[in-house]
């Protein structure tokens, strides 16, 4: 089995930036992809960026292209989301996940979820 713990998030200015980090532990051996998901109050989660474990492929939400940077540490176990220019519709929970495929982009993706961290972009 795997496990996920996020880290990182925290209250920033629009504009500003934060680095979060997911880190795994368990049966790395049998991970295929990494990814982020998002959930505002009141709305649905969703995707925000994947990378795959061996190659290093990367996806993202268009909303987050340019903004948000994926990147994984294989040797540390670590999956990090690097994001710049916040806004504050950027504000959510945002949560680690290891996917079913190698490149997920949707929530039916993933096997396994982080507890989530709270990104708070304020105006």
């Amino acid at each position: 089995q795997v496990q996920l713990v996020e880290s990182g998030g925290g209250l920033v200015q629009a504009g500003g930036s934060l680095r979060l980090s997911c880190a795994v532990s368990g049966r790395t051996f049998s991970l295929s992809g990494m990814g982020w998901f998002r959930q505002a109050l009141g709305k649905e989660r969703e995707f925000v960026a994947s990378i795959s474990w061996s190659a290093g492929r990367t996806l993202y939400a268009d909303s987050v292209k340019g903004r948000f940077t994926i990147s994984r540490d294989n040797a540390e176990d670590t999956v990090y989301l690097q994001m710049n220019s916040l806004k504050p519709e950027d504000t959510a929970v945002y949560y680690c996940a290891a996917g079913r495929i190698a490149t997920m982009s949707a929530t039916y993706d993933v096997a396994i979820w982080g507890q989530g961290t709270q990104v708070t972009v304020s105006s």
